[in-house]
Order: C-alpha cells, then structure tokens, then sequence
C-alpha cells in the first residue's frame, strides 16, 4: 500500500507573497476598496448580475487562486456596486472534496482582507435536518458544528491571523440583528439554525442526519465554515445565510441529486437578492 503524499508545511511568507500577487493582478483591473465580500453558493450565482459597474475577472487569471469545479460555481469575482456600496462577489468557492488543502479554502478571504473588505456575506445551499425547514426555505445561520474536523488556519500563522480566534459569536449576533429587521421589512420570510460542516463529496446517511440532529444542527452542507474560521482569525465579521435545498437523506424519499440543489436555488433567487441587496444597502458592520 502506498501511502499518500503529506502537503507540504505552510509557509506564512510565501503565502503573504502570493497574496500580495493576485492582489496585484486584480489592481491591474480595478482600485475598487470592496466594503462586503459576498460567497455565492451552489445555484445562486445570479446574485452577482445585480452588482452594477462590474469588472468580471476569472480566478484563473488570478495568481494562486484555487480554482473550483463544481457546477454552479462560475470560478469569477466581480468587484463592482450592489445597492451603492462597493462590493466583492466570489463565484469562486471551493470545497475540501475537490482536493483542496484545507489553508487553500481560506485564501479567497485572505485576499479580500488584502484588498480592504470590512465584512463577509457567505451563501450557501445546505440540506434541510430541521423539518420544519423545507425546500426554499432561508436560514439565517446562528452557529455552526465543524464535522468535516479539518480548519483553514493549521500550520504557521498567516499574516495577520490570529493563532487562537474567538468563536463565541462566528456569525456576529449584531449583525444578524439588522439582518432579521429587513427581512421583516421586506416580507422575506426566514428562519434561524445551526449549520453543519462535512466534507462531502457523498450525500449524507440516514444515520448521519440523525447523530447531526441530535447534536443541534438544523441544515447541512460542504461549506462555509472554513470561510467564517479564516475571517475570524482576520478580525472581519461575518454574516450567514442557507437556502435549504432539500429534506436531508432519510426524510424524503427520492434520491438526493445536485441538479435539486441547483433548481431550487433558482427559484429563491429573487427572495434572496431581496434581503441581500437590503443587507449589502443598509447594514452597519460591526466590529469583531
């Protein structure tokens, strides 16, 4: 049996170096400071054809950038206006199961601290484990249970980390406040959960779905946890939202697919950008 290859140890300074790269590539395109960074997940990509003077750059051409490859993920940033404030949106996102290293999840939100964000807006499409939340349904995420065991912050300290990050309130209560109000205002309905982590690429067990509801977990998916981990390492406040796609495995019968996952994130699209759009307008970031 051969074993596999270990990565290789994290170095902080070439890690800064290739920051400061792809932060150099992508002022060669645009100066613009983004004040949020939205993470668009699986089918709710439309979000970013309401940022208004966009500059579209393909990760691609960003240095260093780890590219995606799930469908439903266009591997772009737009960097542009939504609702008068100057946004960064990553169509970009990457998942452990993709083969990534667990530091290289969290390189699109070192970039966006490089390049002036004050806050992250992270999206995702999660299965519902509460069932009193079905298909369509929006959840604010008020926790999350990291189950795929695995961090963006292992090694040596990246440039401004910091080595032990609190994560007593991972997605900022106070936010979450302004959060809730427009949603009322605006009459998008919503409701509020924990989010699971795992690493995917497989749909869960029925038993896993229920050891996940007895631990408190009201959604789950491959994501977004790495993401709210390297931002509170960073100091950036985060906010959290999941479209519940589907009833998890053992609470429906049909097989899960990921073309679910992508329809029903088209049919909340406009419901979403509703509360985003008000969220990017009108919320106040607080400070971690």
């Amino acid at each position: 049996m051969i074993a596999p290859t270990a990565a290789p140890p994290f170095d902080p300074d070439l890690d800064a170096q290739q920051v400061d790269e792809a932060v150099a590539a992508i002022r060669a395109r645009t100066d613009l400071r983004p004040d949020i960074v939205l993470v668009l997940g699986s089918g709710l990509g439309a979000l970013a054809d309401e940022v208004e003077d966009a500059v579209v750059i393909s990760t691609a051409d960003v240095p260093h950038y780890p590219q995606s490859t799930v469908e439903g993920h266009a591997g772009q940033l737009v960097l542009g206006h939504l609702a008068g404030r100057p946004v960064l949106v990553v169509q970009g996102r990457v998942h452990l199961y993709e083969g990534h290293a667990p530091r290289d999840l969290g390189f699109p939100v070192r970039l966006a601290h490089a390049l002036g964000a004050g806050g992250l807006l992270l999206t995702n499409a999660a299965g519902g484990i509460n069932p009193a939340f079905g298909p369509g349904t929006l959840m604010l995420i008020s926790d999350h249970l990291n189950l795929a065991f695995a961090s963006p912050l292992g090694g040596a300290v990246a440039r401004g980390e910091t080595r032990f990050p609190d994560l007593s309130d991972p997605y900022s209560e106070a936010w979450r406040e302004q959060a809730r109000a427009l949603a009322l205002r605006e009459r998008v309905a919503f409701r509020e959960g924990v989010y699971v982590w795992v690493s995917g690429p497989s749909y869960e067990t029925p038993a896993e779905i229920r050891f996940y509801a007895g631990a408190g977990a009201d959604a789950v998916g491959m994501s977004t946890v790495p993401e709210a981990v390297q931002a509170a390492a960073l100091g950036l406040p985060v906010l959290g939202i999941s479209t519940i796609t589907n009833p998890a495995a053992g609470l429906q019968d049909a097989p899960l697919n990921h073309e679910e996952v992508l329809e029903v994130g088209r049919q909340v699209r406009d419901r979403l950008a509703t509360w985003v759009r008000a969220i990017v307008a009108e919320t106040t970031l607080p400070s971690r």
